[in-house]
Parts: C-alpha cells; structure tokens; sequence
C-alpha cells in the first residue's frame, strides 16, 4: 500500500468583519476561541483589502458580517474575505450575515426589476461560501436561492422569553401583526406567549414609494389590553410608528414593539423615541449606536444564539435541534 494514512483534526476559525466586531467579540467569548486577526483597510478609491495573518488551510471558517450602513461595503467585504478563505484552502467557509441584505427584493413587483436577494445568494456562492448561516430572513423562501445548505434562525424566542418575563404575569395580551402578511409571525408568538389571541392592521402602500405606508385600520380584539407588535425589521420606523398610533387609537392600554433587526434609518430612532410604546425591542443583529438609542430601547444580544448554531454546524450536529425541531 503507497498511501499513506492519518486522522485529520478539525479546526473552527471565526473570521469578523469590520461592520459590527461587538456582536463577532460576543460570539467568540461564547465559543471560547479567538478572531482570527486580519489587515483590513480601505485605499483612497474605496476599494477593501483583506488578507489574514494566520494559515487557514483545511480550517472550517466561519465568516461574520452584519450588512448594516454603508451596506454595500460591508456585502463586498465580506465577499472578499470568503474569496481570500477560498484562495488560502479553507476547507469548508460558512458565511454568517446576522442581517441578510437585500432580503426585501425577493421578488419582482414590476417589470425590469431585479431579484437582488438572489443576486446577493449567487454572489456569495461564486466567491466561495459553501454554507449560509442567517437571521429571520424577510421571507423564507429566500433560502431557495443559495445553492446549498442555509441555517435559518429564529430570534423568536430570544424576544419572546423577554416578553413573557416582563409582562406575561400582569396583562392581558394581544400580539399584533403590522400587516397581513406578517400574521403567520403573529400566530408563532401567540402561541409562545400561551395561545393568546392575534389581531393585524390592515394597511395600504405604494410600491413606487419606498418606506412609506398608510394604516387603515385594526382587525381584531385589541380594546383595554397590551398589544405586542412584532416584525422582522424596522428601518426608518413609520409603519410600525402609525401602527401603534392605530392600536392606540383602538383602546389598547399599552404597546409593546418587538422586532429582530434594527435597521433604524433616520428619523426611526426619533420617531420611535416620541411613539407611544411603552418599549422597543430588538436583537444586536445589527449595530445600534449610542445616538440612536433612546429611553425604552432594549437590546437583547444573539451572540449565545449565534454560537450554539456555528457549534452545532462545525460538530456536523443539528441546527434545527436549537429550535425543537421546527426550524
């Protein structure tokens, strides 16, 4: 026999980004290892360069970046550290995007639009990445468009669990949808919160008018009790602000808002700030810097979240085990 035989060992790496090395930090503390260090800089033009100061051959790579502003920086240089983790031998290079940008253009509304969440898949895809690992994407159809396994997971509970604790002994309940097609999110809370009933708001908006929303009215029960109103993003803040000007309108006797990325484009932090709600919650999906923070925010960490699944994937265990089974 000419071969010669051994037992390769595998090793994780955790690779971050420059867009939010907070939540990377967290994430590290909780798998106890270490960032890997890199040069990363931006020449006068704009354009990134990346290079790792460790050899990553045969390494299972875990690649962090949150695509928060400026986005397109952040996408492009998390593509090109995949290509660089491909160029060195990475062995297998697991993308981790806490925030899947462009996740709102799943699908075309018009003719001679693009599709750019499959563009942002595909391109991930031809840098290198062999694997997707995200959070409470827009749709979940979205992971049908990368060409390989996707992690899908659900900061419900991390929301809920908060919820439940601060309010769940002393309120009647209602969990509120932003529109109809965020119900189906709706029911998954109202069940976790101890099947308590659900109401929507019924709203218009003008596709040739980005971020801009009308509230029309309150279905179901929502007179005299706390109303959760839960999404998956706030950016600028004005449909979930006229949402609970709504409720408010409606009788409810208080508004809890509820919500995995904050995006928070201005004005949201002040529009947010002047609501009515008693608190804003989100997960650090995203960075939320001291001056948009406002009295009432809370921000609950998804690193512990984050951790256990890269675990999960690096020991080829199951991800979907994190979430009982129905991820």
């Amino acid at each position: 026999m000419n071969a010669k035989s051994g037992t390769p060992k595998k090793h994780l790496m955790l690779f971050s980004g420059r867009a939010h090395p907070e939540l990377a930090e967290e994430v590290a503390r909780e798998l106890k290892v270490e960032i890997t260090p890199q040069a990363a800089y931006d020449f006068a033009n704009g354009e990134i360069f990346v290079r790792f100061n460790e050899s990553v051959r045969g390494t299972d790579a875990f690649v962090i970046q949150s695509h928060t502003s400026p986005i397109n920086q952040w996408i492009m240089e998390q593509l090109l550290m995949v290509d660089a983790l491909k160029r060195a031998s990475a062995k297998r290079i697991t993308v981790i995007m806490p925030f899947y940008g462009y996740a709102r253009q799943d699908k075309k509304h018009k003719g001679r639009e693009p599709i750019s969440a499959r563009l942002i898949a595909d391109m991930f895809k031809t840098a290198g990445a062999d694997r997707i690992m995200t959070v409470d994407l827009h749709t979940a159809q979205i992971q049908g468009f990368f060409d390989g396994p996707v992690d899908h997971l659900f900061a419900q509970s991390l929301l809920a669990e908060h919820v439940s604790k601060t309010y769940g002994d002393s309120a009647d309940i209602t969990v509120v949808s932003p529109d109809s097609g965020r119900v189906r999110l709706a029911e998954k809370w109202a069940t976790q919160l101890g099947d308590r009933p659900i109401a929507f708001i019924h709203k218009t908006r003008d596709p040739l008018k980005p971020n801009e929303a009308v509230a029309n009215r309150v279905v179901g029960e929502v007179s005299g009790r706390l109303c959760v109103l839960v999404d998956d993003m706030i950016d600028t803040g004005g449909t979930i602000v006229k949402a609970c000007e709504a409720l408010i309108e409606a009788g409810a006797s208080d508004v809890v808002i509820a919500a995995t990325h904050g995006i928070l484009s201005d004005p949201a932090s002040e529009r947010l700030a002047h609501c009515k709600a008693r608190e804003v919650i989100f997960t650090n999906t995203l960075p939320i810097p001291d001056e948009k923070r406002f009295p009432g925010l809370t921000v609950l960490s998804i690193a512990p979240l984050l951790a256990r699944a890269i675990q999960e994937v690096f020991e080829d265990g199951s991800v979907t085990s994190l979430f009982d089974g129905n991820a």
